[in-house]
Formats: structure tokens, sequence, C-alpha cells
């Protein structure tokens, strides 16, 4: 007949929180890595979506196959101010991403525990994603009034004479909206990592 003493049940009892304090803190250590790196992932998606919708949208252009009068009918980005803000607008973002979120994301997956650079770093995704949603929200607009024109403003459609500029324009938004949702996700996970103990 085994007796138990008071003394074994607090070893047993100190023992087995010991071994919940080890695993909580590795547990939560591999949680704020997985966030790190879904951070560096949608960064990097972030880097590829504005650098294509600078690119496309800065190389439109078309010539419409006829003239009047010696006039050649030509459409480029630079002739609306809004798309050139656009064409700045992704270029910055991507510049941020490329030379200052990238690095300090993959110092992140490395060391998981900093607090500070994070928060720069959240308040940096917010400017970023400030600027972006304004340049493609404008450039929507006047997207928009290329396809469809405006009646009551007797701004006619032009999307019928250029439709490869258009097409063009219109696919360069996807990737800044692309774009804009990653730096929503990339501010909610920041937030949640700097939350956590």
């Amino acid at each position: 007949m085994k007796t138990n003493y008071p003394l074994d049940q607090e070893v047993d009892h100190h023992e087995a929180s010991s071994s919940r304090d080890i695993t909580t803190p590795t547990k939560q250590l591999v949680i704020t890595r997985v966030i790190s790196s879904l951070d560096l992932i949608m960064r990097i998606i972030g880097v590829i979506g504005t650098l294509a919708s600078a690119i496309t949208m800065g190389t439109t252009s078309e010539t419409l196959p006829f003239t009047v009068q010696s006039n050649l009918f030509r459409a480029q980005y630079d002739d609306l101010p809004t798309f050139t803000f656009f064409v700045i607008a992704n270029s910055v973002v991507c510049g941020y991403l490329v030379l200052l979120s990238l690095p300090i994301s993959i110092f992140h997956v490395i060391k998981s525990e900093a607090k500070i650079s994070r928060i720069i770093l959240l308040i940096f995704d917010t400017v970023m994603f400030g600027l972006l949603t304004a340049g493609a929200s404008a450039a929507a607009a006047i997207v928009y009034l290329a396809h469809k024109g405006n009646a009551s403003a007797n701004w006619s459609a032009i999307c019928q004479q250029f439709y490869s500029f258009c097409e063009l324009i219109s696919g360069s938004l996807i990737g800044s909206f692309v774009t804009a949702i990653m730096l929503m996700l990339i501010i909610i996970t920041s937030a949640i990592a700097i939350s956590r103990p």
C-alpha cells in the first residue's frame, strides 16, 4: 500500500507547471514566427503587384492608325495627371517595400520578439496603404470614365477607339488593389504580432 505524501504532490505539481511553462513560450514563439513568415510573403506579393502596376501604367501608350489634318490621335498615361500620380504612388510603395520593409520583415522572421521595429513598420505600412489607396482609387475613377464616359458632363468614352490603352490601364489597377489588400492584411497581422506577449 502506497501512501501519498503532500511533499510528493507538490513536487509533481511543480514539474507539471514547469513543463507547461516551457511549452507555452515555445508555442507562442512558433505562432509569432508563422505570423512573421506570412508578413514576409504578403510583402513579396506587394512588391510584385506594385512593380507590375507601375510598369504597366508607365509604358501604356496607343496611337490610332489614322490622322485628321495631319494630327495623330494618341493616348499616353502621362496625358492625365491622375495616371502620373498612380505611377508615382506605386513606385514609392514598391521602393518602400523593397528597401525598408522586406529587410525588416526578414529580421522579424529571425528575431520574432522584436517590438519597436514592428511598431515603426506598422506606422510606415499605414502611410503607404493610404498613398497606394489614394492613387489606385483616383486612377480607377478615370478608368471608369474612359470606359463609360459621363453623359451629364458631356465626356464621351474613349475605350471604343483606344481599346489596347484601356485594357492596359484597367489591368494595371489589379496589381495595385491586390497590394492594397496585402497592406491591409499586413497591418492587421502586425497589430496581432505587437499585441502578443
